[in-house]
């Protein structure tokens, strides 16, 4: 079973608020704020000036953008707030923004972080739903082009920070209400409620709830044809075989809570508390209708139901302590993740859907149980400081799947000892050297049913060495090298045997025996502060990816003569390459101070070795371009604001064993008009997917009698099945009413 995605706040999630950077905080990204630069809730919630992208002093290369960047657009998740951030795809549905994509490259290789530290997400891939984050918990989000030693090695293509609300710079309570309307008219609420606020002198807590309700409901089309007379390069008298029109809706709510309380030592210690709950409840429901022939006569229905239950939860704490000749940093957390999945589905011959009758039931149960820890001593004077530190980690994921396709009980248990040390030599405000060695050790053993236990040992030195030269107060220049790791999906090492997968009539059987990838990747940027808010910036990168792990043919499935036998496996190594361009600014400089505008433009490219063809590719699904452009105008008589953004993406590509996808989406464009009325309240109507924007896919489907005949098929263009497919949602409506106090 192909799970649909998710367009929900809400589950595996996060150690959503919290697990924090245990090192020295001011040193994490996202822990630089002190209580001097505490905000009230009326100065971020009901405000007329225009927020523009941050300029950070980290050595390392990092963008950092702050929740008034996105918050005029009304993102409900931070998968919404992604789309205004530089090199950002998602390869969802429309309207769906998950499984975040840095750089094109498919979701595991980028790293999300909450508070510094490592997020559990349920997937597979150990990629992690940020549209399960809602933003009304974000401080600001920050992009790290390449770690340093204290934080986890596990960005090949980036890493996402997270980093959230914490009271200590945020003083009084805000309360949201609102609601989402799609285009059937459908009405669902969203209401959201903080504060945050003191007891005594050193004590601050903060406190929030929010629920919110979404529905997606789309439309599909799929036209297919077959019996090319002289292959697909001009596709001569292909025949018309049928067309499937599906109905997708996707409805479900999710209610999450997050608290903190802290309390400082001395001049700049401290001891904290946090933790959160996120509960997902959602229903997924698929009607499709098939009709042959070019007369389209009635050929079958299907419907599919599948109910989704997903929870997470953590407890973190974490606390510095001066020793007069440095400071201990302490951290210690637990998360859980549980997941209930059904799937139903229905098939029938009645186009009313009278006659159905059951075809099959799956589920999946998925418990993960996560324990971090830190221990780590940061020293020296103010030109040169040392940090040495150790980053502790136990997983275990038990994994039950009962159905006609998968079927069968896994265990993953997953050790890890990660010793660093960091050096950080600023001699003067222009120049700043950041060197450190991270190890990594892990201990993994994947077991099955009534399969042996199967152990991996892995031990990794992956160094780092970043520069920060900045020759004036406009201008600052960067260069980073980093070494990186991505570690194998669950479903990779597992040894369960999977039916209908990656093809209806193929089998996947997994390696407990894959290697990590491993990564070294150069970053080389330039950025310059136009007047007093805007920056532009400019940022070359490359990596070198060894042991990439894809799929390859062990030859024919033993349950089924016309499909393949497929396993996981290190097939090699792979580049990436590209350049990042960003912009926002005010036109001041042209009279128009209360005008803002916002740019980003990446290009991508990629070579890796296609483990069938044997030909050289780009990694799957990575498009040439993406880009965003927008404006924001204040009308200050008016009391009042007004925006909009477009954004885009080329097409991509997609290579499996007996087919390959094209993938295309139309530009989105969305907008806001907001009105302020007093100091404490702002009015705001939003609404996306404007231009109505549809997600194109075109399959390329090869056949044969063999392995090798499939092969020599695609080779010479010989398709079998051409199949389009195209989905739209329509425009996504949002009235939103917030309050300061």
């Amino acid at each position: 079973m192909v799970r649909k995605g998710t367009f929900l706040g809400g589950c595996a999630l996060v150690a959503l608020l919290m697990p924090i950077n245990v090192a020295m905080a001011q040193e994490v990204p996202g822990e630089t704020q002190t209580e001097e630069s505490t905000e009230s809730a009326s100065d971020i919630i009901v405000t007329g000036q225009i927020a523009f992208r941050n300029r950070t002093e980290d050595t390392n290369p990092v963008l950092s953008y702050d929740l008034e960047y996105f918050q005029r657009f009304e993102p409900v998740s931070v998968g919404e707030m992604l789309k205004r951030v530089p090199g950002v795809t998602f390869t969802s549905d429309v309207l769906e923004y998950d499984a975040v994509q840095f750089r094109g490259l498919p979701p595991g290789y980028t790293q999300v972080l909450i508070n510094g530290r490592r997020a559990p997400g349920g997937e597979a891939d150990r990629s992690f739903f940020v549209d399960r984050i809602p933003a009304e918990l974000v401080e600001k989000i920050e992009i790290v082009r390449s770690p340093r030693a204290d934080q986890p090695s596990e960005g090949v293509a980036g890493t996402l920070n997270i980093v959230t609300k914490e009271a200590a710079t945020f003083n009084g309570g805000f309360a949201k209400v609102g609601a989402l309307i799609n285009k059937d008219g459908k009405a669902r609420p969203s209401l959201a409620a903080a504060y945050a606020g003191t007891l005594g002198d050193r004590t601050s807590y903060w406190a929030a709830l929010n629920y919110q309700e979404r529905r997606n409901a789309k439309k599909k089309v799929s036209l297919r044809f077959d019996d090319f007379t002289t292959g697909p390069l001009d596709q001569t008298n292909p025949e018309f075989s049928d067309t499937e029109l599906q109905d997708d809706t996707r409805d479900g709510s999710d209610l999450s809570g997050s608290a903190e309380i802290k309390t400082t030592i001395g001049d700049d210690g401290f001891i904290r508390l946090q933790g959160f709950f996120v509960d997902t409840n959602r229903k997924e429901d698929e009607v499709s209708l098939t009709y042959e022939d070019a007369d389209l006569d009635f050929d079958g229905a299907e419907t599919q139901h599948e109910d989704i239950k997903q929870r997470t939860y953590a407890i973190t704490s974490d606390a510095r302590i001066p020793l007069g000749f440095g400071d201990l940093g302490l951290a210690a957390g637990w998360s859980g993740y549980r997941e209930n999945t059904t799937t139903t589905t229905y098939e029938g011959d009645e186009e009313d859907l009278s006659d159905l009758t059951l075809d099959e039931v799956e589920s999946i149960h998925i418990k993960d149980d996560e324990y971090t820890g830190t221990v780590s001593l940061g020293f020296g004077a103010d030109a040169t400081r040392f940090k040495l530190g150790v980053d502790l980690f136990h997983k275990l994921r038990n994994g039950l799947n009962d159905g006609d396709f998968l079927s069968g009980e896994f265990k993953v248990k997953e050790n890890r000892y990660d010793p660093y040390a960091r050096f950080t030599f600023e001699p003067n405000s222009m120049l700043s050297i950041d060197a450190g060695l991270r190890y990594e050790i892990t201990r993994r053993t994947v077991s099955g049913d009534a399969l042996p236990t199967v152990s991996y040992n892995a031990e990794t030195l992956n160094p780092s060495l970043h520069f920060r030269y900045a020759p004036t107060k406009a201008d600052q220049f960067r260069a980073s090298i980093a070494r990186t790791v991505r570690r194998p999906s669950y479903d990779s090492v597992s040894p369960i045997e999977r039916e209908e997968a990656p093809g209806d009539d193929d089998m996947t059987r997994g390696n407990p025996g894959l290697r990590n990838e491993k990564a070294w990747g150069v970053d080389l940027g330039y950025e310059r502060r136009l007047g007093s808010k805007g920056i532009v910036g400019v940022n070359f990168f490359y990596r070198d990816v060894k042991d990439v792990i894809e799929l390859v043919a062990l030859g024919e499935n033993p349950d089924n003569p016309d499909g393949q036998l497929f396993t996981p496996r290190n097939i090699g190594d792979g580049k990436t390459w590209g350049a990042e361009i960003d912009f926002s600014a005010p036109l001041d400089v042209i009279g128009m101070p209360d005008t803002g505008l916002f740019a980003n433009y990446t290009y991508l490219d990629s070579s890796i070795r296609d483990p069938f063809t044997g030909e050289k590719r780009r990694f799957n699904n990575q498009p040439h371009h993406v880009y965003n452009v927008g404006f924001i105008q204040t009308l200050k008589k008016l009391d009042a604001s007004f925006g909009a953004t477009v954004s885009g993406r080329s097409g991509a590509t997609e290579s499996n064993f007996d087919e390959t996808v094209n993938l295309t989406y139309d530009p989105d464009l969305e907008a806001f008009v907001e009105k302020r009325i007093g100091k404490h309240f702002v009015l705001r109507f939003s609404v996306q997917d404007i231009l109505r924007r549809s997600k194109k896919e075109a399959f390329l489907k090869y056949d044969g009698d063999s392995y090798q005949e499939i092969l020599d098929n695609r080779r010479a263009g010989d398709v079998d099945e051409f199949e389009l497919e195209r989905e739209k949602a329509g425009p996504l409506y949002q009235v939103t009413l917030r309050a300061a106090f």
